[in-house]
């Protein structure tokens, strides 16, 4: 069976894991969301989320669960977004824990505090979709001379969707929408 884990540390938890169970059956897939909150929990993923929140707080806890080390020494494959994009990158403008999984730096509350959450339409993977923007990050920086490295979306002349071989990371809320297409398109990410 084809699982994708939901870290359930913080952030939109559920609407991440009902969001990806309804996109394993669009894709008619063998497969379900499992909420994961422990390293042996996340061995048995082919794939993770990491959802919005407090990114200090996740990555404090990612550390000493030893999360990271199983992501890591198994290669799974893991979707960032808002703070999970913060925790997959290598470089932030904040000292806390980070898993350096992508060649990215990654600036924290780039457009603003809660007060300035936004929604508006953004252009990624060829569609125009519902970007939903809450203290979110921006990608400050890439390495372009990675070849499996593809930048998905811009906003106001800021990346907001990056990928690095089958990990993802953005800095909108895809799961706070009833729009399953990124959340498919992760799922194909891993499958091909």
């Amino acid at each position: 069976m084809f699982i994708i884990g939901i870290l359930n540390l913080q952030g939109a938890v559920s609407e991440h894991y009902d969001i990806t169970q309804k996109a394993l059956e669009n894709l008619n897939i063998d497969g379900e969301a499992r909420l994961v909150r422990y390293a042996d929990e996340v061995e048995d993923c082919d794939g993770i989320i990491i959802s919005g929140g407090e990114s200090t707080v996740i990555g404090k806890i990612l550390f000493e669960r030893g999360i990271d080390k199983v992501i890591k020494n198994n290669n799974i494959p893991v979707f960032g977004t808002c703070a999970g994009m913060i925790l997959l990158s290598s470089k932030t403008d904040y000292d806390q824990p980070i898993m350096s999984l992508m060649d990215i730096e990654v600036g924290r509350n780039a457009f603003g505090r809660q007060k300035d959450s936004f929604e508006d339409t953004i252009n990624i993977l060829g569609y125009e979709y519902p970007g939903v923007f809450i203290r979110a990050p921006i990608l400050k920086s890439y390495d372009d001379s990675k070849e499996d490295i593809e930048v998905l979306a811009e906003y106001d002349s800021k990346i907001v969707a990056i990928k690095q071989g089958k990990n993802l990371a953005m800095s909108f809320h895809p799961e706070l929408t009833e729009d399953t297409r990124i959340h498919e398109y992760f799922i194909n990410l891993i499958k091909n």
